[in-house]
C-alpha cells in the first residue's frame, strides 16, 4: 500500500487522476466518502482533491485534526468554504480590475516550486487566474508564506504550529495536477511529492524525541 492517501471526489474532472501512472504509482486513492471508514494510520499524509464535498470532510473534521495532531501532513488546494482544515481561513475571491491583479509572487524559495517562473504560475496558455484567483487570508500566526498575489493575498502557505503536524494550503486547484504542461510549473508535482517525504522524515524524528 502506498503511505499517501489522496482523498478523490469522484467526479469527471478525477478521471485523468484515476489513471494516472504518476497518481496510481505514489497514491493510495480512496473514494471521499469513504474516508471515514479508512484506517489513517499507515499513511504518513493526506492529498485532499479541490472538488471534495467539503461538507463531509467539515463533518469528520475531527479525523484531519487527529490525523495532524499525531504528526502527519495534510495537503489541501481549493478553495475553503467550511471549517474542516485546523487553522485554515474560508477563502477570499480576489477583486480583479485587471490580469495583473491574478500575477504571482514567490515570497518565500521553497524547494515546491524550486525552477518554477512564476509568470508561468500565473498565465496558461495566454490566460490569467487558472493558478488562483483568492487567496486564505490572513493565514495562521507563525505560519511560511510561500505564494502570494497582489496585496498580499496569500495563495499557498505551510503552517506547523497550530497543530502537532503540517499543513500545507494552497487556495487554487490540486498543486499534483501541475503536470504535462510542457512549461516549469511541471517541476512542482513531483517537487510536491519529494517534499511530503522529507517533510514526513522530519516530523517523524520530531515526534520521536517530543
Amino acid at each position: 500500500m502506498k503511505d499517501i492517501l489522496f482523498i478523490d471526489p469522484g467526479h469527471a474532472f478525477g478521471i485523468e487522476n484515476r489513471k494516472s501512472s504518476f497518481i496510481l504509482n505514489n497514491f493510495h486513492i480512496i473514494d471521499m466518502y469513504d474516508f471515514e471508514t479508512t484506517d489513517l494510520s499507515p499513511f504518513k499524509a493526506i492529498v485532499v482533491h479541490d472538488f471534495v464535498d467539503q461538507i463531509h470532510m467539515y463533518n469528520h473534521r475531527h479525523l484531519i485534526e487527529q490525523f495532524l495532531n499525531d504528526g502527519k501532513i495534510v495537503i489541501w488546494g481549493g478553495h475553503l468554504e467550511f471549517e474542516w482544515l485546523t487553522g485554515c481561513p474560508i477563502f477570499t475571491p480576489k477583486n480583479i480590475q485587471t490580469f495583473s491583479d491574478y500575477n504571482i509572487s514567490i515570497v518565500q524559495e521553497n524547494p515546491i516550486f524550486e525552477g518554477v517562473n512564476p509568470d508561468e504560475m500565473t498565465f496558461n496558455k495566454g490566460v490569467a487566474g487558472f493558478f488562483a484567483r483568492g487567496s486564505h487570508t490572513p493565514v495562521p500566526v507563525g505560519a511560511e508564506i510561500l505564494l502570494t498575489l497582489p496585496g498580499d493575498a496569500t495563495i499557498t502557505y505551510i503552517d506547523r504550529q497550530t497543530t502537532r503536524g503540517t499543513i500545507l494550503a494552497h487556495a487554487g486547484r490540486d498543486l499534483f495536477a501541475q503536470r504535462m504542461q510542457n512549461k516549469s510549473t511541471d517541476l512542482i508535482s513531483e517537487q510536491l511529492l519529494q517534499w511530503v517525504h522529507d517533510e514526513a522524515k522530519q516530523l517523524k524524528e520530531r515526534m520521536n524525541n517530543a
